[in-house]
C-alpha cells in the first residue's frame, strides 16, 4: 500500500543513508558484535551526514528542514540490512528531546553542537538495580550543596552507558516528595567519581551497548540541570510518546525486513501451501502495523499523539515483531536457527521489544485506562 508520510526530500534521504548504511555499518558491523558498541568512527560519520542533528535547530549545529520522519527513514534503512543500532535511537529520538525541550540557550551551545557532529555519545540514566525503571522507587540521590550536586547511586541496562560523553541522569532531589522530588541533571563521564561497570552480555542486540553505571560523590554544577528541580518525572513522562513510537518503528521495520528476506531465501524452492499461508498471514499483518505505525507517525508531527495511541503503537507493532520473525524462523526450520541466518539474529534481537519502554503489560494498562470501565 501506498505510504502518505514521505515526502520526495525523504526519498532523495532515504538514498543518502542507504549509502551510508553500505559504507559505515556494514563493513564494521561484524566487529561492533564483537566490542559490544558502534565504533567512533561510526558517529563522526553519522554526525557528518547530518543524521544526529536531526531535529535540530541549524543554529546549533542540526540539519535543516528534518524532522522525526527523518529518523524514521534512518531506523528503516538500517533494518533494512537486519542491522540492530538502537544506540543510535537513543542519541537522536530520545536523548536529543530533553536537550532540546529542557536546555537553556547557554547549555544548548555547550552540548548540542558535539552531539550533533557525533563528539559526543548520551544515554539516559533511568532504570537502577534494585527498582528498574520504577520512578518512585528510584534511590539515586543528588544533595544541593552549595552551586553543586553532589550524586550518588547506580543505574543499570543503560543504552550507550559504555560509550556516553554525557548522561542524562535521573536522580531524587527530594527524596520525601516520590515522584515529584526527581530531578534531571546532565553529567559528564570525566567527571571524578564516575564508573562504568561491566557491559551486559545480553541474548541480542549484541552491537548495542548497555551497561552499569556508578556515582560516588560526584560533583555536578547546578547549571547542569535540565529544566527545573524536581520536575523530573513530568519531563520524562512529556517524552514517552516519541520513545515508545521509535521502538515500533524499529519493531515494524524489522518484521517487514525479516518476511522479504524469508521469501527471498524461500524463491525458487516450490514452499508448500502451508508455508504460503503463513507468509501471507505476515502480509497481512505487517500492512495493519505499517498503517498504524504511520498514522501515528502523522499525529506526532502535528503534535496530536496521545499516550495512549503511543502505547498501542507500540504493543501492536512489537507483539507483530515477535509473531512475524517467530513464523518466518519457523518456515525456514534449523537453517534459520543460528546467529549466521539474519532471521536467527533478528528473532534474538527483537524479543526485548516487548519489554523496554515500557512492557507489553505497562502497554496495556495504560490503553485500558482509556476504557469507559
Amino acid at each position: 500500500m501506498r505510504r502518505e508520510i514521505f515526502s520526495k526530500k525523504h526519498d532523495s534521504f532515504r538514498t543518502v543513508v542507504r549509502r551510508f548504511v553500505d559504507e559505515h555499518i556494514a563493513p564494521e558491523y561484524d566487529l561492533w558484535e564483537k566490542n559490544g558498541r558502534p565504533s567512533r568512527r561510526f558517529w563522526r560519520a553519522a554526525g557528518e551526514l547530518g543524521i544526529l542533528g536531526i531535529g535540530v535547530p541549524p543554529e546549533h549545529g542540526g540539519t535543516p528542514d528534518t524532522t522525526f520522519t527523518h529518523s524514521v527513514v534512518v531506523t528503516e534503512e538500517i533494518q533494512r540490512q537486519f542491522f540492530a543500532v538502537g544506540g543510535l535511537r537513543v542519541q537522536t529520538d530520545i536523548c536529543m528531546s530533553y536537550f532540546l525541550h529542557y536546555a537553556d540557550e547557554q547549555q544548548k551551545q555547550w552540548w548540542l553542537p558535539k552531539l550533533t557532529n557525533g563528539e559526543y555519545v548520551a544515554a539516559l540514566g533511568l532504570s537502577e538495580p534494585g527498582s528498574g525503571s520504577d520512578l518512585k522507587s528510584m534511590s539515586t540521590r543528588a544533595e544541593r550543596v552549595g552551586d553543586h550536586y553532589v550524586i550518588n547511586g547506580a543505574k543499570t541496562f543503560i543504552s550507550n552507558g559504555a560509550s556516553a560523553d554525557l548522561v542524562i541522569l535521573a536522580v531524587k532531589t527530594d527524596p520525601s516528595a516520590g515522584r515529584h522530588g526527581i530531578s534531571l541533571i546532565v553529567v559528564d563521564t570525566t567527571l571524578e567519581g564516575f564508573e562504568r561497570g561491566r557491559s551486559l552480555d545480553k541474548l541480542g542486540l549484541k552491537a548495542q551497548d548497555l551497561a552499569e553505571l556508578s556515582f560516588t560523590n560526584v560533583r555536578v554544577p547546578v547549571e547542569d540541570r535540565l529544566g527545573e528541580e524536581n520536575r523530573g518525572f513530568e519531563y520524562l513522562m512529556s517524552n514517552l510518546a516519541q520513545e515508545r513510537l521509535s521502538i515500533a518503528v524499529n519493531s515494524q521495520a524489522a518484521a517487514s525486513a525479516a518476511l522479504d528476506h524469508t521469501v527471498e531465501l524461500l524463491a525458487g524452492t516450490s514452499p508448500s501451501q502451508h508455508t504460503k499461508f503463513e507468509l501471507a498471514a505476515c502480509v497481512a499483518e505487517i500492512a495493519s502495523g505499517q498503517a498504524l505505525a504511520d498514522r501515528a507517525l502523522a499525529e506526532l508531527e502535528n503534535g496530536t499523539l496521545s499516550p495512549a495511541d503511543a502505547a498501542t503503537t507500540k504493543l501492536y507493532c512489537t507483539e507483530l515483531q515477535g509473531r512475524v520473525v517467530d513464523r518466518c524462523l519457523q518456515q525456514l526450520g534449523t537453517a534459520g536457527y543460528t546467529r549466521e541466518c539474519n532471521i536467527g539474529r533478528a528473532y534474538l534481537d527483537g524479543r526485548v521489544s516487548r519489554i523496554y519502554g515500557g512492557s507489553s503489560e505497562i502497554m496495556k494498562v495504560i490503553i485500558s485506562q482509556t476504557l469507559a470501565l
